[in-house]
């Protein structure tokens, strides 16, 4: 049976400096490997502690080993290619540039090859380091195709998307197998792409590449769930993220989830559903109708992309309001995305990350005690 944890935390979170440094000084060779690895524990450690004297019901590492939330996929497979370009650009929406660090750079020039685990070391430094339970995130396969898919280099391996998700499944199958098998409390499967099937722009976008948007979505439920096939275990909770992008304070995709809320909430095989609504991106609380109410719902109602801190009788209203649409005592609370995705992270500073935490944890308590 899966635990409730009121008091919720994404995962990502944004890196000290001294990390930040360590980071820019490994890529530049000026560190290696091993004293990069010394400045991550240090930090994660650290991390941990200040997570567990707020109160947080579950714990991360920050994902402080990851230049992004998704890289550990890249750096775990071979196959891929390096272009020399961002693998995206233009998409962003919000303050400022387009970010400068826009995920992976490369894409498929060949039949991938697992050569190592996602996870392997960060899990084993939180079990035994975490002072309580802990989450372990990983990317949805869908995360990938629209990114690393090139025709004319990829399609030499893979002749179609579709070919490519199904290597991707079984990557990300096997890591969260893994996962279980060590013991991990809570997984949390990533995935930012379902807010292609609820934007207009997107779904035009996808019909202009010829693809089916509805036809595009069903193949994304059933690759999750492929994954989540037998992810089972006393103890154990599986939940999944669904946001509309998130670097430096920036989002890609807008649009309610009532599109796709009843496919989505009652086909996909986690306990726990994490879910952006901290702004009107996000729509209304009515598609939480579709939740069976055998789940929990998280509401990510707190903004991890500004600084303004909100208040607690705005959080509790909202709260109220989407009780309207799903019992109460299935809910739990979050901020509506990880602090910082990719290493750069979002528009805050720490100070003002961790009183947004703290505020979680004082809301949840006041609600469910």
């Amino acid at each position: 049976m899966a635990e409730t944890y009121r008091a919720d935390n994404l995962g990502s979170l944004l890196r000290p400096v001294e990390l930040k440094e360590a980071r820019a000084a490994f890529y530049e060779g000026r560190l290696s490997q091993e004293d990069l690895g010394r400045t991550e524990d240090v930090a994660i450690i650290s991390a941990l502690e200040r997570q567990k004297s707020i109160g947080l019901d579950i714990l991360s590492d920050g994902e402080f080993r990851r230049a992004g939330f998704q890289n550990d996929l890249e750096e775990a497979v071979e196959g891929f290619v390096e272009t020399g370009q961002p693998a995206v650009t233009r998409i962003w929406k919000g303050p400022g540039e387009q970010p400068q660090q826009l995920g992976t750079r490369h894409v498929v020039g060949g039949k991938l090859r697992q050569v190592r685990r996602l996870t392997e070391v960060q899990t084993s430094f939180l079990s035994k380091h975490a002072p309580g339970p802990f989450k372990m995130t990983v990317p949805s396969p869908n995360q990938f195709p629209a990114i690393v898919y090139q025709p004319g280099l990829s399609d030499i391996a893979y002749p179609t998307h579709s070919d490519l998700l199904a290597d991707l499944v079984s990557v990300i199958k096997d890591e969260i197998s893994a996962l279980i098998q060590d013991g991990v409390p809570y997984i949390q499967v990533d995935e930012p792409r379902y807010s292609y099937y609820v934007d207009p722009i997107w779904r035009q976008h996808l019909r202009d590449l010829g693809e089916d948007p509805d036809k595009s979505f069903q193949e994304a439920l059933a690759a999750d769930n492929a994954c989540l096939e037998g992810a089972r275990r006393e103890g154990l909770t599986v939940a999944i993220h669904l946001c509309r992008g998130n670097n430096q304070s920036k989002w890609y995709a807008e649009g309610g989830y009532e599109p796709i809320a009843e496919a989505l909430f009652g086909t996909l095989a986690v306990d726990r559903f994490l879910l952006e609504y901290d702004t009107e991106r996000a729509g209304t609380f009515e598609p939480l109708r579709f939740v069976p109410k055998d789940k929990m719902v998280v509401l990510g109602l707190v903004s991890s992309k500004e600084p303004h801190l909100e208040s607690q009788e705005e959080l509790l209203r909202r709260i109220e309001e989407a009780s309207r649409y799903f019992p109460v005592e299935n809910m739990a609370l979050s901020a509506q995305c990880g602090f910082a995705s990719m290493a750069g992270g979002n528009l805050l500073t720490e100070d003002e990350q961790w009183r947004k935490l703290e505020l979680v944890v004082e809301t949840a308590r006041k609600v469910w005690g």
